[in-house]
């Protein structure tokens, strides 16, 4: 399994940015994003169950970002609205090792994007 994503960018505060992820190989399942600032730990963002209805937010992005995913195929998007300064990072894409739904804010990946950058100027 490959995850290709893309639409990182600058922006400045209070704007938007939409993050896109397609994966290829087999069907993936749980698929979400994590984010990595400098000098910090990667942490979770949001993730999305296989059919869409069930999503997971970090609490530091609830209402803001929007996750999606077009039902039965490898795709996520990430919708980012209302930029702050210290939601610049490197996001990334990522799919559950496994397919049961925990709604707890992480995940397991078990495959994961390279990476793109967003950053938000004040």
């Amino acid at each position: 399994v490959q995850l290709q994503a893309s639409g990182g960018g600058t922006v400045q505060a209070g704007g938007s940015l939409r993050l896109s992820c397609a994966g290829s190989g087999r069907t993936l399942s749980i698929m979400g994003w994590f984010r990595q600032a400098p000098g910090k730990e990667r942490e979770f963002v949001a993730k999305i169950s296989k059919g869409g209805r069930s999503k997971q937010y970090a609490d530091s992005v609830k209402g803001r970002f929007i996750i999606s995913r077009e039902t039965g195929k490898n795709t996520v998007s990430l919708q980012m609205n209302s930029l702050k300064p210290e939601d610049t990072a490197v996001y990334y894409c990522a799919s559950d090792q496994v397919s049961a739904w925990i709604p707890v804010q992480t995940m397991n990946p078990g495959y994961w994007g390279q990476g793109t950058q967003v950053t938000v100027s004040s």
